[in-house]
């Protein structure tokens, strides 16, 4: 028991990455401590010292800031522009729905934000609440707030470490490091020093704050607690990364502010000229300018956009893909590099035997994770293992020699135990050994558990007869040194050391865990295990290789984003040779395409942008590291998706564009940090949601260039009657109810088209692309245009055949209306011709579409209180036909500028 304070003071934890490479003795006497804790004396002082274990609360900003916040966008004081132009105009109800528009808009922002403020919170809540500790000597259970660095700490199987421990000692501890490191297997821990250069998942003698203890026991001394802890350094670097607004809303920005001046000059203009030129009153014109403005503002877009984004959502949801925050949804279209985990993303996250080699033999093994299915194959070709004496005895034995159970646990294959013994377990149960039989047949007598010490475990067994059975199960190279002879076909022969370690190296060259396996028979007095008794004189039977199989459906879906021109990238904290492994399996790594994170820290920030084009494979990567690597391939302008499910994970996925979190087995941290949570833990369902991802902003796009166009047609149609000294074609009143029916119809529609042609064959649209495009804008002007000409020219035919301007005014605007109505028709294949079969396809939202907007346009016209209203007049069948052979024109016309424009594409990409 030590009174002392540490002599290194309040920077004893000043290069933690120190204390693992130093023996136990001297981190102890660092510290000021001793194996038997600290006084209560010393840690009160040290808590006074270094404050509680506990990490600090995020700042949060007020929900009024927040909420307001959400209102500081050019396109949100469009809006609100319009409104009160509306409401100058006295159009209530107009001024109403835009507003709630902005109301609505500013909400779902409200809603969505604080997404870096509850990962803090979820981090936070991985601490340990209590802990077990050495005060005055004595064991003590004290709140984990109050542990301080020189603290002893006693770890069992089911805590979970309450702080950064350098370990003192170990009997079989493992402890689950998954979230912090992404290893797959629990780690089996040591005392022993290891090289200051480690990474952190290779620190075998020390347990991080926030893991969890799967087995055995320890000892440990506490190095950091609070936020000098690893999973306090996370926490720190959540609060300093700073999260990417997304594409999408960079172009509505650009393209609210091109708007905002586009509008106002065009209003101002008109208006100057009428008075100056065309000496009209100044209340005239300023009505006029009034409704010119009203009609070019696209009040439906940020509506159109939010409902496009929700139906997004809608149908990731319904293929694994949880969308966190709205603009995520198009974001994913854009996509141009996915950095994925290994473990549960391109793998299963189950152990599975996929190696058996005897001392004849090598076996390949079918199957699916635990589940206890599948079939053994030599040289391609089923086998029977109860036909394969060597093979058999080998199941059994590895059987007899678990701890751990498999069961089926609602249509799903788990492990209970040790997810290696678990692996051995399901492969017996495939060569038809049952668990329980074999027990019976063969009990259990005596063990020697797994303990890091001497890397293997042993258990002792007696037949009926009183026969005994020795089996020992370990790391290779161990059992080799323990045993002089192997089991053959003929019994027993000499170890050939030479083939089994060539087979070791042919396994690990596969990626896989290499476990073996010996044994020795004993008499029916020998019931108690010592270290003597397998310490040599073993027969070697045989070697199984382990490993986490990658997801069928992960190598197709990796194969439908490079063909859309994504690349995908490994980022792992595994070993390089399971990660490289893994990425050949799965199609995205070549050999000598992988990189650690010890080498990445070697390179300056050219050498690292220029190796991470050419790199697939990032293994054994610390938080920094990743967050390092998206911030890479961001400054070379790529849209980047990283997916994680771990604490580790965390600062990444907050700054990539999408960061995408694993639902199942992912923690809360991961999730609060991620935008997107996939609820099946599957890579495929990031392929599908990019796949959404395109839908949704082609959807978009056909939706501007729907509204851009028709809005531009019944503003164009206000400024060539100013300039041509006519009537208004158009009151700004009807304006209203034209952009205000079909905004809500058309419009609408345009969000539930199916897929383009070809979504998932074309490369990612480049991230600083305009929303404005050129053709865009032609497209814009040519068919604003057309409506202006087939408007006014149907205006005209009618006051020249003596219609009342009333009359002449409400076929202009059921003319406007089923113009939109044929242009919905055009835009639903953005490229393609409309004359196509696709086009009946998915076509019952927008049918349902047109069919309303007639409707309404009948009321409007036939219906007394809307004839009032909008002072409108009834139209005979002479004027429809008119109307709709026009339309027809107008529908031709963009169809052979479709045309055109698709030769223009042919001829520029030949």
């Amino acid at each position: 028991m030590n009174t002392t304070v540490p002599r290194t003071g309040n920077d004893a934890d000043a290069d933690p990455d120190e204390w693992h490479a130093a023996s136990a003795d001297a981190v102890l006497e660092s510290l000021g401590t001793d194996r038997e804790g600290l006084s209560g004396e010393a840690a009160r002082e040290r808590l006074e010292q270094y404050g509680p274990n506990r990490l600090p609360p995020p700042a949060r900003r007020g929900a009024l800031r927040r909420l307001l916040a959400q209102l500081h966008n050019v396109l949100i004081y469009v809006l609100l522009g319009a409104a009160a132009l509306t409401a100058a105009l006295a159009h209530w109800v107009d001024t109403g729905v835009i507003l709630g528009v902005v109301v609505v808009n500013a909400l779902i922002g409200f809603l969505q934000e604080g997404k870096a403020e509850h990962a803090l919170q979820a981090i936070r809540g991985m601490l340990s609440p209590a802990a077990t500790v050495l005060r005055d000597g004595e064991r003590a259970s004290v709140d984990a707030e109050t542990l301080v660095p020189g603290d002893v700490v006693l770890l069992e199987s089911g805590d979970r470490v309450p702080a950064d421990l350098r370990l003192l000692e170990v009997k079989g501890l493992r402890i689950d490091e998954a979230v912090l490191t992404g290893e797959s297997v629990p780690i089996d821990k040591a005392v022993e020093p290891v090289a200051a250069t480690a990474a952190l998942g290779d620190r075998f003698d020390m347990a991080w704050s926030g893991t969890l203890v799967t087995a055995g026991r320890g000892r440990g001394v506490v190095t950091a607690t609070a936020d000098r802890t690893e999973i306090g350094r996370i926490s720190s670097m959540l609060t300093r990364v700073t999260t990417l607004t997304t594409p999408l809303l960079r172009q509505f920005e650009r393209f609210g502010r091109w708007l905002t001046g586009g509008i106002l000059a065009l209003a101002g203009g008109t208006f100057a000229f009428g008075i100056l030129v065309r000496g009209f009153p100044y209340t005239d014109m300023f009505l006029a300018a009034v409704g010119l403005a009203v009609a070019a503002i696209p009040e439906g877009l940020p509506a159109i956009m939010t409902i496009t984004l929700a139906i997004g959502v809608q149908r990731m949801a319904r293929r694994n893909a949880i969308i966190r925050r709205l603009p995520a949804v198009e974001t994913l279209g854009s996509v141009t590099v996915i950095c994925t985990d290994k473990t549960g993303t391109l793998t299963r996250n189950e152990m599975m035997v996929q190696s058996v080699a005897t001392s004849r033999s090598y076996y390949e093994v079918t199957g699916s994770g635990y589940r206890p299915r599948g079939d053994f194959l030599l040289d391609g070709h089923r086998v029977d293992p109860a036909g394969r004496p060597l093979l058999a005895d080998l199941l059994r034995a590895a059987l007899l020699c678990s701890d751990a159970t498999v069961s089926d646990v609602d249509g799903v294959w788990r492990v209970q135990g040790d997810p290696t013994e678990g692996a051995l377990v399901a492969l017996a149960m495939k060569a038809k050994l049952d668990p329980a039989a074999e027990s019976r047949a063969l009990p259990r007598t005596d063990v020697i558990p797994f303990e890091s010490e001497h890397r293997f475990m042993a258990s002792l067994h007696h037949g009926d007869d009183g026969s005994g059975s020795l089996f020992v199960k370990g790391a290779p190279e161990r059992l080799l040194d323990m045993c002089s002879e192997q089991e053959s076909e003929r019994g027993t022969e000499p170890l050939d050391r030479d083939y089994w370690e060539r087979r070791v190296e042919e396994i690990s060259a596969c990626g896989q865990r290499v476990i073996a396996l010996a044994a020795r028979s004993t008499g029916p007095d020998h019931r108690r295990l010592t270290l003597g008794d397998v310490a040599d004189g073993l027969v070697f039977m045989g070697l199984f290789g382990l490993a986490d199989p990658p997801r069928e459906e992960a190598i197709q879906a990796i194969e439908r984003c490079q063909a859309a021109g994504i690349r995908v990238k490994m980022v792992t904290g595994d070993h390089v040779s399971t990660a490289t492994a893994i990425g050949r399996l799965v199609g995205i790594a070549e050999d000598g395409d992988s990189i650690t994170g010890q080498e990445l820290e070697q390179l300056d920030g050219a050498a690292l942008a220029e190796r991470i084009d050419r790199t697939s494979v990032f293994a054994r990567t610390s938080p920094a590291h990743k967050l390092r690597l998206v911030e890479a391939l961001q400054s070379r302008g790529q849209v980047v998706s990283m997916t994680g499910d771990g604490v580790n994970d965390a600062p990444a996925l907050k700054r990539a564009d999408v960061g995408v979190a694993m639902g199942r087995k992912g923690t809360e941290v991961a999730r609060e940090a991620a935008e997107m949570v996939l609820a099946d833990d599957n890579f495929a369902s990031i392929a599908s949601a990019v796949e959404e991802g395109r839908i949704v902003y082609d959807n978009l796009k056909k939706a501007i260039i729907f509204i851009l166009p028709t809005n531009g047609g019944e503003a164009f149609t206000l400024i060539a009657a100013i300039v041509l000294g006519f009537a208004l074609p158009i009151t700004p009143v009807q304006i209203l109810w034209i952009n205000m029916v079909t905004a809500v119809t058309l419009a609408l529609a345009l969000a539930f088209e199916p897929a383009e042609r070809g979504v998932m064959t074309r490369p990612p649209r480049r991230s600083d692309e305009p929303l404005l495009s050129a053709y865009l804008l032609w497209r814009t002007v040519f068919v604003s245009l057309l409506l202006v000409a087939g408007t006014i020219g149907l205006f005209v035919l009618e006051r020249s055949a003596g219609a009342g301007i009333e009359a002449a005014r409400t076929v202009a605007v059921n003319a406007l209306v089923i113009f939109e109505v044929v242009y919905l028709v055009n835009c639903r294949l953005l490229y393609d011709s409309a004359f196509s079969r696709r086009l009946l396809r998915g076509a019952s939202y927008s049918l349902g579409a047109i069919g309303l907007v007639v409707l309404l346009q009948l009321l409007l016209t036939y219906t007394a209180p809307l004839q009032f209203l909008f002072d409108t007049r009834a139209i005979g069948p002479n004027e429809w036909l008119r109307i709709l052979a026009v339309a027809g024109l107008v529908f031709l016309l963009v169809e052979l500028e479709k045309v055109v424009v698709r030769h223009l594409r042919t001829d520029a990409a030949s």
